[in-house]
């Protein structure tokens, strides 16, 4: 389940365009949120250098298009995307967030993606600038964005598997209406259903309608001439009068008396819950050694019966209560799962290598003029000190080109169509990839199980041969 927020940035508060954007891209960068570092990734741009970056594309579109606005001025677009706690891990949310910023940016802005694993939610941090690639346009907030993000954050998320909201209200609900029907149901839901099945049975008048409902474990009272209800677990109150249409005491007082006809209140229909998953055996005695009570031994026990049970029935239905097949086939899937994810992230590296290297060589193109003037004025630290941003951008260009031992640039639009061909290409090895990833993680598991369930018996019949030994 993913929920998004998007936010224009200004400078405000007295700062510089240069440090607002620092400050912005500083704390998205925190090392302590995004494990040193590694859950950031940039498009377009050097993650190291993105505030130098956006800062030079927004001097050259003002200097293109001769625009220049107040402090009201958007520098840059931030926007905020969280997953529900356990769902997703890191690296994918990072994937996800990236695949999202190209797709609603449309690969027309320099963007970092960094994910935050400091709370209990893993979430994405996005900041893109609000200045295109050419410098010639910026993005405009339009109408109806925030609706537009989160559609296409659903939609990502549906593609790859992951769960989103349904039918989102404008304003915050609380964590549990977000979950829906994996929700506790709150007091008012547990009286409202106590008051279902009470008028179910038929009662003849409204002394006899309360019995029912202490028998059912609600607690009764009357403060004046309104009565409260209690349902059982619960310590505070609630009156009847506060139960909604159809439940107040004047409704239930003309449902007694034949005036009207009591309709219970339509409940969501519940997901089918997805088949059990197999997990793996828990060793209890390693766990009863790691300072594990006895309870935690006998919640083992029933788990390790019931994953045995779901372990066997996974064999017969799948026809492999040969230990060899099913081992052949564990190894069939791993060897599958690893050439599919081994061609991915090939195409993964060489796409970030083709984004790095088309960012360096806009750089280079953009800075060239700027470096030759700073060249001709002798390397005049006056001039550094005025062009200090375009001249470490050009440098970096240079060394970049160096490192990669580059005699000839490429051209910019060759390298973006070998992008979108390797884009479409892991698009479409994705759905194959998690077919093969789930297989193998099944297998695996079984395999794992049957192996443990096999060295049990085995110690089994060792301790049977010692105990005859001794006898």
């Amino acid at each position: 389940m993913a929920t998004t927020r998007i936010m224009p940035l200004h400078t405000g508060k007295g700062r510089t365009v240069r440090r607002a954007i620092r400050d912005i891209i500083g704390y998205v960068k925190n090392p302590e949120k995004t494990d040193d570092g590694r859950l950031v990734t940039s498009y377009a741009c050097d993650s190291r250098t993105a505030d130098a970056e956006f800062l030079l594309a927004k001097r050259q579109y003002t200097a293109a298009t001769g625009r220049v606005r107040g402090k009201d001025d958007v520098i840059a677009y931030h926007l905020r995307q969280s997953f529900v706690p356990g769902e997703i891990t890191a690296e994918e949310a990072n994937r996800l967030g990236v695949e999202m910023a190209r797709r609603f940016t449309k690969g027309n802005h320099a963007f970092i993606v960094c994910t935050h694993i400091d709370k209990a939610h893993v979430h994405n941090h996005i900041i893109w600038s609000a200045v295109n690639l050419d410098c010639d346009r910026k993005f405009r907030n339009f109408w109806g964005s925030t609706r537009a993000v989160r559609r296409l954050s659903d939609t990502i998320c549906i593609e790859n598997g992951y769960s989103i909201v349904e039918n989102p209200k404008p304003h915050g609900k609380s964590y549990n209406k977000w979950l829906g029907d994996q929700a506790k149901p709150s007091h008012r839901e547990l009286l409202r259903t106590a008051i279902d099945e009470a008028l179910a049975r038929k009662p003849a008048d409204m002394p006899a309608f309360l019995k029912e409902l202490e028998q059912s474990g609600c607690t009764v009272g009357q403060r004046g001439k309104n009565i409260t209800l209690c349902a059982p677990g619960w310590k505070k109150p609630a009156r009847m009068s506060s139960l909604g249409k159809g439940y107040t005491q004047e409704d239930v007082a003309a449902v007694l008396s034949g005036e009207k006809e009591h309709t219970p209140r339509k409940k969501s229909v519940a997901a089918v819950p997805a088949p059990p998953k197999i997990n793996l055996l828990v060793d209890i005695q390693a766990k009863l050694q790691a300072g594990k009570g006895m309870g935690y031994a006998n919640w083992a026990k029933m788990f390790n019966l019931k994953q045995m049970a779901q372990t066997m029935m996974y064999l017969s239905e799948h026809n492999l209560m040969d230990y060899a097949v099913l081992k052949e086939k564990a190894s069939s899937a791993t060897a599958r799962y690893d050439a599919l994810a081994a061609r991915i992230k090939a195409a993964e590296n060489r796409m970030t290598e083709i984004a790095e290297l088309r960012t360096q060589i806009i750089n280079y193109a953009k800075t060239r003029e700027v470096y030759e003037a700073y060249r001709k004025a002798g390397y005049s630290k006056k001039f550094l000190a005025e062009h200090e941003g375009d001249i470490l951008l050009h440098k970096a260009a240079k060394a970049a080109f160096d490192k990669r031992k580059l005699k000839k640039l490429p051209k910019v639009k060759e390298l973006s169509t070998e992008y979108q061909e390797l884009l479409a290409e892991k698009r479409k090895l994705y759905p194959e990839y998690r077919r093969a990833r789930d297989e193998m993680r099944e297998l695996l598991t079984v395999k794992a199980n049957v192996d443990r369930i096999m060295n049990q018996d085995k110690e089994k019949d060792k301790e049977k041969d010692r105990q005859t030994d001794r006898d």
